[in-house]
């Protein structure tokens, strides 16, 4: 697919970070500049909403007891039959992966504010990078996302290592990683320097227009 058209609309910040690094604090700083925040999360969520193409295609596949008694997708139970079966997991990925790119880089396309934030946990591991024209991590270390993912998501420190595992590591990210915000401190100073992250990116997105 080619991105040059998509270029000339709006400059991008890939925003990434591992889970519990606190992204959605510093998304909502963003919004607050008002700078558009296009999540990959929630349009992974739109992309199989009910009466989208995708869940239309899932219901086909696995059947209309993939649904919870109102009609939408019954997540724990679609998490369960690809859990340990690579085909079915596979095929949901070949189905969804295409869907949420193109909403992705339509939302982005269509981002009226001076520069757009596409937030991804998985920026680089799924090569999202390639539609931004910088990348900032929100890094904190290993200790610190394991603690307040088992607070936030009442998990085991077991499960939240096991997740954090599956991404790619926190060096690695820091290298590919144009710019990183340090998020093991107070808001307020993650704020003053997000501020000055913020015009540089006025700077740079308004010279490539």
């Amino acid at each position: 697919m080619s991105n040059t058209q998509h270029h000339k609309n709006n400059w991008v910040l890939g925003l990434t970070g591992g889970i519990g690094c606190g992204k959605t604090a510093v998304s909502n700083m963003f919004e607050e500049l008002g700078i558009t925040v296009v999540d990959a999360d929630i349009v992974a969520r739109q992309v199989v909403e009910p009466g989208s193409e995708g869940l239309n295609a899932i219901i086909k596949h696995f059947g209309s007891d993939i649904l919870d008694e109102h009609g939408a997708l019954n997540r724990s139970e679609l998490r369960a039959r690809i859990f340990s079966n690579l085909e079915q997991k596979t095929w949901l990925n070949k189905l969804l992966h295409p869907l949420i790119r193109t909403k992705l880089l339509t939302d982005l396309k269509n981002a009226q504010s001076d520069y757009v934030v596409l937030v991804a946990p998985l920026l680089f591991e799924n090569e999202l990078d390639r539609y931004c024209n910088r990348t900032l991590l929100i890094d904190v270390p290993v200790e610190i996302q394991i603690t307040r993912t088992t607070k936030r998501d009442n998990i085991s420190s077991e499960q939240a290592k096991q997740i954090i595992d599956a991404q790619i590591s926190r060096e690695h990210k820091q290298q590919k990683a144009d710019d990183i915000l340090n998020n093991n401190r107070d808001l307020n100073d993650v704020k003053q320097d997000l501020l000055k992250l913020h015009s540089y990116y006025l700077q740079q997105a308004k010279s490539t227009i």
